[in-house]
């Protein structure tokens, strides 16, 4: 009795079910690499701004240092929504990238369904 059948079916199964899950699998973790080195960068973007803005009050002495201080605050909002801003078009276009790459992924291997059919 051959193997043959059996080789078959195990060759089908690698290049129609493991080795697409596998790529989808190194996309998904590259993407959530990505995604997380994004937050942390922008946590510490965000906490720098607010340990600077704790120390920016801290050194309030008089009525024109406050003055001073309340003044600056309209260049931190500023900072602070240009920031999300930019945070939030890096997310989306991450987000976007993964998907393109997984529709891409899932193209090309349903294009390979019909020649594997044809094979037999």
């Amino acid at each position: 009795m051959s193997n043959q059948p059996l080789n078959q079916i195990s060759e089908q199964m690698e290049k129609f079910f493991v080795a697409p899950g596998r790529a989808y699998s190194e996309m998904a973790v590259d993407h959530f690499t990505k995604l997380v080195d994004l937050q942390f960068e922008a946590s510490k973007a965000y906490t720098d701004l607010a340990i600077g803005q704790m120390r920016a009050a801290l050194d309030i002495k008089d009525v024109q240092d406050f003055t001073k201080y309340v003044e600056g605050q309209q260049k931190v909002v500023r900072e602070l929504g240009d920031r999300m801003k930019d945070d939030t078009q890096k997310v989306v276009a991450l987000s976007q990238a993964f998907v393109q790459d997984a529709q891409k992924l899932g193209q090309e291997t349903a294009k390979k369904a019909p020649q594997a059919a044809k094979a037999k």
